[in-house]
C-alpha cells in the first residue's frame, strides 16, 4: 500500500460521532445526584467522549501523550531564543523523566511516547520511536521545508502509529511537540490556512525580544512569498512551510479519528497539526479536544478557525504536551463521574420539583 493509499484509507475510515451514545450519556447525566448541568463542561466532555468512543459511559484507562520532536531549518535565521541543539537535548530529558511533561503525565496517569520525527541527532535509545525521513527540514525562507513525498510519508507514519496505539489499548491520545523553530512553522501554517497576516499569526515562542520577533515575522513573510503555498491543499502547505513533527502529529490525529480515539491537543504547533488534519479530513475535527489557550497569539486564531473552545487558559507556552496532560486530568474526571456517582434512584435522593423521572 502506498503512503497516499494509507492516508486515503485513514480518512475514509473516519465516522461521525455516535449520536445515540452521546444522547445516552446525556440521559445518564440527568439521573445523577446533582442539578441538571451543574457540572458544566465536565458533562459536555462526557457526552463528547461518548460520541467519539460510541459508548454511553466510556472510561479512560490508558492515556498516551505522543511527544514528537523535529528540527527546523528556519531556526538558523535566528527565530528562537535557543540553539538548535536544545531539540535533541530535550529528547534526552524526556527519556530521563526530567521535563515538565514527565511530571504532568505522571500526575495525569498518562504514558509518554517519544517520537523522533526529524531530529538532527540520532538517538540509540530503544524507547524512541523513529519516524523520520531525515534530520531537520529545509529552511523554508529559501525553498520548501520538505518534499510533498516526505509530508505524505510522515502523515502515513503518524496514522500507523495511532492505529498501533489504539490496538494496544489507548483510549485517548494527547499530542505534544518539541522543536526549536516550530512556532515559526506553526505561524506560517496558520497564516496560510486561516488567512491572517504573519504578524498576527506569530508570537514570542521561546521568549524572543523585539528584534528577534521582527526577524521571525520577516522569515514567515519570506517563506510564504518564496513558496506560495496553496491554502486549499493541506499537503502543499505542510510541505512548503511546515515541520516534520507537525506532519507526524497530523497523521496521528487522522489515525486516531479512524479508530474512534479522542485526541487532546496541546499548544500552538499541535493545533496547527490539527489544522492540517482537519483540512485534509474535516470529519476528524469532531474527535479533537483543545486543552488550553496558550500565550501565543496565533494559537487563538488557529483554534477559532477550527471552531474549538479550549478547556484552560493558563498563559502557558511550553509545548511538550504539558497543557494536554492537564486536560487529560479533567477528561479522566469527566469520565469517572458518570461511572461512579450515585443516581437519584440508587441514592434515594429526591429530585427537584421541576425535574421529571426519565423513562426506564
Amino acid at each position: 500500500m502506498t503512503t497516499s493509499d494509507t492516508i486515503a484509507d485513514a480518512i475514509a475510515a473516519i465516522a461521525a460521532p455516535d449520536a445515540s451514545a452521546r444522547d445516552a450519556a446525556r440521559e445518564h447525566q440527568s439521573r445523577l445526584t446533582k442539578p441538571a448541568g451543574a457540572l458544566g463542561r465536565l458533562e459536555e466532555l462526557h457526552a463528547w467522549a461518548a460520541g467519539v468512543r460510541g459508548v454511553a459511559t466510556p472510561s479512560l484507562e490508558r492515556a498516551v501523550i505522543v511527544v514528537a520532536a523535529a528540527d527546523h531549518g528556519v531556526a538558523e535565521d535566528g527565530v528562537s531564543a535557543y540553539p538548535r541543539d536544545v531539540t535533541w537535548q530535550m529528547v534526552a530529558n524526556f527519556l530521563a523523566g526530567g521535563a515538565a511533561v514527565n511530571v504532568l503525565a505522571a500526575h495525569a496517569g498518562a504514558h509518554i511516547r517519544v517520537v523522533d520525527a526529524g531530529v538532527l541527532r540520532d538517538s540509540d535509545d530503544a524507547r524512541v520511536h523513529v519516524a523520520k525521513t531525515r534530520g531537520g527540514t529545509g529552511n523554508m525562507t529559501r525553498g520548501p521545508a520538505m518534499s510533498r513525498d516526505e509530508a505524505e510519508t510522515l502523515l502515513a507514519r503518524g496514522i500507523e502509529f495511532a492505529r498501533a496505539e489504539a490496538a494496544a489499548g489507548a483510549d485517548a491520545i494527547a499530542l505534544g511537540d518539541m522543536g526549536i523553530g516550530n512556532t515559526t512553522a506553526a505561524a506560517a501554517i496558520t497564516a496560510v490556512i486561516a488567512g491572517v497576516p504573519p504578524g498576527v499569526a506569530a508570537g514570542r515562542g521561546t521568549g524572543i525580544d523585539d528584534a528577534a520577533f521582527a526577524t521571525k515575522v520577516a522569515a514567515i513573510e519570506r517563506a510564504i512569498a518564496v513558496n506560495t503555498p496553496d491554502a486549499t491543499d493541506a499537503l502543499d502547505v505542510l510541505a512548503k512551510v511546515g515541520g516534520f513533527e507537525i506532519a507526524f502529529l497530523a497523521g496521528v490525529a487522522i489515525g486516531a479519528a479512524g479508530a474512534r480515539i479522542p485526541v487532546v491537543l496541546d499548544g500552538y504547533p499541535t493545533t496547527t497539526a490539527a489544522l492540517i488534519a482537519a483540512t485534509l479530513a474535516p470529519a476528524c475535527g469532531a474527535v479533537m479536544l483543545a486543552s488550553h489557550m496558550s500565550a501565543e497569539p496565533g494559537h487563538r486564531t488557529a483554534l477559532v478557525h477550527l471552531g474549538m473552545r479550549p478547556l484552560l487558559e493558563l498563559d502557558m507556552r511550553l509545548g511538550e504536551g504539558s497543557g494536554a496532560a492537564l486536560a487529560l486530568t479533567l477528561l479522566r474526571a469527566a469520565l469517572r463521574i458518570p461511572r461512579e456517582m450515585a443516581t437519584f434512584e440508587s441514592a434515594g435522593v429526591s429530585r427537584s420539583d421541576g425535574e421529571t423521572q426519565p423513562e426506564a
